[in-house]
Order: structure tokens, then sequence, then C-alpha cells
């Protein structure tokens, strides 16, 4: 790893990681105030007064009685997986792909760092970025539980639930950093590396809708992000931490060694 070039890179991307980590932060507030313990069935019955297919779609299905379980539904079912996705696709694309499309990666191939030694600097930036992201988020989130509802959330099931969230991101990026690493022209790379993540979103909506469509659960990643199940715990999360993970290695390291091997236009 290069640090000068690791801190180029994160004084580049610095307010994409704030606003994205504002956004994740506001929203996260705003759900967490929206609990009312006193009247669960009020917030049932709102939740019963929308489309059924809309509630099935963004996971508000599930009765939430707890704040952790509240947390868990209405943001880990919808907003925990839209920024990040769309944190992912865009840093992903600008660490590799905008560099060869511009011609900026000769700049950075003529200093005496390896190839290698770049593509490692720049991934390592992707999962620290996303680390920090959800880790920062997760801090916040247990603080303003903590100031609004004392005691009442679970924070090892909380934890339990962003450290599986976040190694599913390592491999949405990881998806992400291969494709921008696979293609010369930020148009290719997007259409792969944006249309990947984005058309397991829409599997995942749709495969909740109804039980027709259960089907096409099989074919998304964030299938595995079942916060009821995760929070449950035991060892039917196993799929969670394993599959993602492996995931996560072999995209990094494949998109680095491809980008090693082939030939560039610059």
């Amino acid at each position: 790893m290069n640090p000068t070039l690791f801190k180029a890179t994160a004084k580049s991307n610095l307010t994409l990681v704030v606003v994205f980590m504002f956004l994740m932060f506001m929203y996260l507030s705003i759900i967490i105030s929206m609990f009312d313990p006193e009247s669960a069935d009020g917030t049932i019955a709102t939740i019963e007064a929308l489309p059924k297919e809309l509630v099935s779609a963004m996971g508000l299905s599930e009765a939430s009685t707890t704040l952790t379980s509240f947390i868990a539904n209405f943001y880990y079912s919808f907003v925990a997986i839209l920024f990040p996705m769309i944190f992912c696709i865009i840093v992903a694309n600008r660490l590799v792909a905008r560099h060869v499309d511009t011609g900026s990666m000769a700049y950075l191939l003529s200093t005496p760092n390896s190839r290698l030694t770049i593509l490692t600097t720049q991934a390592l930036y992707l999962v620290a970025s996303v680390t920090a992201l959800f880790g920062l988020t997760t801090i916040a989130g247990i603080a303003v539980s903590q100031a609004m509802f004392a005691g009442q959330l679970d924070i090892r099931g909380f934890l339990r639930l962003n450290l599986i969230t976040t190694l599913i991101f390592y491999a949405i990026s990881g998806i992400c950093f291969f494709f921008s690493c696979l293609f010369d022209e930020v148009k290719h790379s997007l259409a792969f590396g944006a249309g990947i993540p984005v058309a397991s979103f829409v599997l995942n909506m749709l495969a909740k809708v109804s039980g027709r469509y259960v089907w096409i659960r099989n074919f998304t990643l964030f299938t595995l992000l079942n916060p009821t199940q995760i929070l449950a715990g035991g060892s039917s999360i196993a799929p969670a931490v394993i599959i993602p993970t492996g995931i996560a290695l072999i995209t990094y390291a494949g998109g680095a060694v491809l980008f090693n091997r082939r030939s560039l236009p610059l």
C-alpha cells in the first residue's frame, strides 16, 4: 500500500463520504425518533394503511414491538441498502475506471509504485470507507437510541446486524471494484458495476412483493440481509457471514490480478 496515494484518494472522496454518512445518520435518527413504545399498535395500523405490495417490497411486513426490531425492519430493509449501494458504485468507479478513462492512470503508473501497489491501495481505501460508513453510523445509532430510549436497544443484536450488513457491502463494493478494474471506459464499468447491484436491489424488492416471486430471492445477495433472522442469531446466519466474505475476497483479488495483467490504453 502507498500511504501518499491513500491520503490523496481519501481527500478526493471526503465530500462523498461525509454526504452519505450524513444521509444514513439522518434517516437512522428519524426512524429511531419515530418509535413509540407506548403505541406499537398505532405503528402497525399505520403500516396496514399503506398498499400491501409497497409494505412487502420495503420489508415492513414484520411486526415491530421493540426498538431493535423497529430499527431493523424500517432501516435495514431499505435505507441501509440503497445509500451504501449508490456510494459503492460511485466510489469504486472513481478509484480505477475513471483514472484509466481520463488518462490520469498514466501519471500514477509513472511513479515508482507497481500496478499491484496502486490497486491494493485503492482497494484498501474502498474497504476502509465502507467500514467507516457503517462503523460511525452504528456508533451514532447506539448513541441516539440510548439518548432517546435508554436501555431499550439490544446492543449486541444491533452490532451483529451492522457487522453482517458491512460484510454484504464488502461484497457489493468488491463487485463494483472488479468491473472498475476490468474495463477501460467508465460507461462499461458502470454498466456492470452498477447494473449488477441495482438489479440485485430490484430483485430483492420484487421477491418480497408476493409469494409467487419468492424464488427470485435466490438470485440476489441482499436476501442474506434478513434483519429478523440476524437479530435472532444462531447458526442460521452463518451463510450471511461466509458468502459475502468469500465474494469480497474473490472480487477484490480478481480485480487486482486482472488489472495487473491486462494492456491499458494509456
